[in-house]
């Protein structure tokens, strides 16, 4: 398992925590006047959202803790609007505070540093590890992990209309609905095509990025582009059912994120990867109970439970799929397989022996750490947050969307 916490940046927290502790009078929370909140972008129409939403469910329930210890604050924007509804949840006697958005990261800091007391923490965030405030914390998942295995139930949906007549080799193509072109995109799309490439190397990958989290129409717009492209096989990085129900619509088999959309597209849906977020979740409540310390960065994988993939859809997925999936997912456990190996992939018909990486966010975003060394790209193991923004050979991009 993962911490992603210098020594330097423990200590600073535990002189600081065992003050703030102190001061208190040595006392930890008790579970009847423990109470956290939850910051949402948006609500339960947005599969991110709902991911996020149901794991704060289960995890508040199989701790015990009652209706009145749970605040949720839903559709609140990446402005100001995040700062307000943090403090509020702060005033309302919030242990720790939540939020679930990348924007939503300078509102919390600022409200961290507002209230020392309360715990902060946020997914998908990259300043924790430098900013050095105590209750500031940020956590992700290897998520690239379970993308990697959607992509290998890809590939093998690819080899059975290959084997089938349906395509030949050539037409392999793969289409991607991305969000923006930041590292958490690229990484996910590029590990989903690395996947498909294990088990069927012609296949190639178009991405049509749209400019925004959360759009139905345009997210459907862009799937839609995608199959007017020949592609033959769809996935996402997007959170409406815009591009599922664009596949369904043509019977074009779908890999979808953030859960199943087998419901609503039983004739494409395939598979879905997705983060878990109850093993966090479990953890800052059970810590800050303790009195205990968080980890600035924190980060879990398969091992970790905190990455997951659904049930495959066997009226849709090749046959053997399944077996192919719980054969590369005992690799990855075991360190024997890496998604990012550079013998697997070339830039510009290279093979890569070194990248700097972003790791240290800051103004510039000057690239600082290098992430290449025993034959891999160490993804999400110096912060949480991903920091793989290569551009491999055969993904095209069709547009750029920041």
């Amino acid at each position: 398992m993962k911490k992603i916490v210098t020594l330097l940046l423990v200590a600073a927290m535990l002189v600081t925590s065992v003050a703030m502790f102190a001061a208190c009078g040595g006392e930890t929370a008790s579970t009847d006047d423990f109470k956290i909140g939850f910051i949402f972008l948006h609500d339960e129409n947005s599969t991110y959202d709902k991911n996020f939403l149901d794991a704060a469910k289960s995890a508040t329930e199989e701790l015990g803790l009652s209706e009145e210890q749970v605040i949720f604050k839903t559709n609140v924007p990446e402005g100001n609007e995040c700062y307000e509804a943090a403090a509020d949840l702060a005033d309302q006697g919030c242990n720790v505070v939540f939020a679930n958005s990348f924007g939503h990261e300078p509102y919390i800091l600022k409200a961290a540093k507002e209230f020392p007391e309360v715990e902060f923490c946020h997914a998908t965030g990259t300043t924790a590890h430098t900013e050095n405030v105590a209750n500031f914390h940020n956590a992700f998942a290897s998520v690239y992990e379970g993308r990697y295995l959607a992509g290998i139930a890809a590939g093998m949906k690819l080899n059975e209309m290959i084997e089938s007549g349906k395509i030949t080799a050539d037409q392999a193509k793969m289409g991607y609905v991305g969000a923006y072109t930041y590292a958490e995109v690229i990484s996910g799309y590029t590990s989903f095509y690395l996947g498909a490439k294990s088990v069927c190397p012609s296949v190639t990958m178009e991405v049509q990025f749209t400019g925004s989290w959360y759009d139905e129409a345009l997210e459907k717009e862009a799937a839609t582009k995608l199959l007017s492209n020949n592609c033959v096989l769809i996935s996402q990085h997007a959170d409406s059912m815009g591009a599922p129900t664009a596949c369904e619509n043509a019977g074009v088999p779908n890999v979808s994120y953030n859960g199943s959309t087998q419901s609503a597209c039983p004739n494409t849906f395939i598979v879905s990867s997705r983060i878990d977020w109850s093993p966090y979740f479990k953890y800052i409540i059970n810590n800050a109970k303790n009195g205990e310390t968080i980890a600035y960065d924190w980060c879990e994988g398969f091992e970790g439970g905190a990455v997951a993939l659904t049930e495959v859809n066997e009226a849709v997925a090749a046959e053997g799929t399944q077996a192919a999936i719980d054969e590369a997912k005992a690799k990855l456990i075991s360190g024997e397989l890496n998604v990012f190996d550079t013998n697997n992939f070339t830039v510009e018909g290279k093979k890569l022996e070194s990248y700097i990486a972003d790791v240290d966010t800051d103004a510039a975003y000057e690239k600082d750490t290098e992430a290449i060394s025993d034959g891999y790209f160490h993804e999400s193991e110096y912060r949480s947050a991903p920091y793989f923004d290569i551009q491999i050979d055969g993904i095209t991009l069709l547009n750029s969307m920041f």
